[in-house]
């Protein structure tokens, strides 16, 4: 199929207008402006996002957020037997393949994303660690939005709560550090009656 040059030029000369009115109604925001900081997410994303998700605070957590957005795994059970399948896909059309294409980007610049997505890629296919990408980056989008946040304040917060987990632990005392895990118990275990 071919296009009239008249045609194109004429949808070019409107995509023009449409993306330097919206950069222009933009400029102002402060929460798209916090959300551009994240590496991937652009204006069109970054809008997306704010006027699907705003007001933040009637998701209780993240799992709620992700359901919203249709990024929930569905769920086939019977009895004990729990299969899950792919993605609810509820919710905003637009939103998911924005975040699927800033995903992208994102796994590019962000090292942990880039971690993430090339473990997942390696077990599950690549397909399914580009959704799974797009999933933590609506949450990441969330979490800065919800406590009003840039990037880099959700790098140190990141790195601080990963910290307090590692610390976090039970403490082993030294008598056992580099003991066989055998010889380590010595109460042994009450019985159930």
């Amino acid at each position: 199929m071919r296009c009239e040059p008249q045609l194109l030029e004429a949808l070019n000369q409107q995509a023009l207008e449409a993306m330097t009115w919206l950069k222009a109604a933009s400029q102002n925001d402060v929460s798209i402006a916090r959300l551009r900081t994240h590496p991937g997410i652009g204006l069109l994303t970054s809008l997306c996002l704010v006027h699907t998700l705003q007001p933040v605070a009637r998701f209780r957590n993240t799992r709620k957020v992700a359901a919203y957005a249709g990024f929930d795994p569905m769920e086939r059970s019977s009895a004990e037997r729990k299969h899950f399948l792919g993605i609810s896909k509820a919710g905003s059309r637009v939103l998911r393949y924005l975040l699927v294409e800033a995903a992208h980007t994102a796994v590019r610049k962000d090292e942990e994303l880039k971690r993430f997505y090339q473990r997942l890629a390696q077990r599950r296919g690549r397909p399914k660690a580009k959704v799974a990408a797009a999933r933590k980056l609506l949450i990441r989008a969330y979490i800065m939005m919800r406590d009003e946040i840039d990037y880099a304040e959700f790098r140190r917060r990141a790195v601080a709560a990963r910290l307090a987990r590692l610390r976090q632990g039970p403490p082993i005392p030294a008598a056992l550090i580099g003991q066989p895990a055998s010889t380590a118990r010595q109460e042994p275990l009450p019985r159930a009656k």
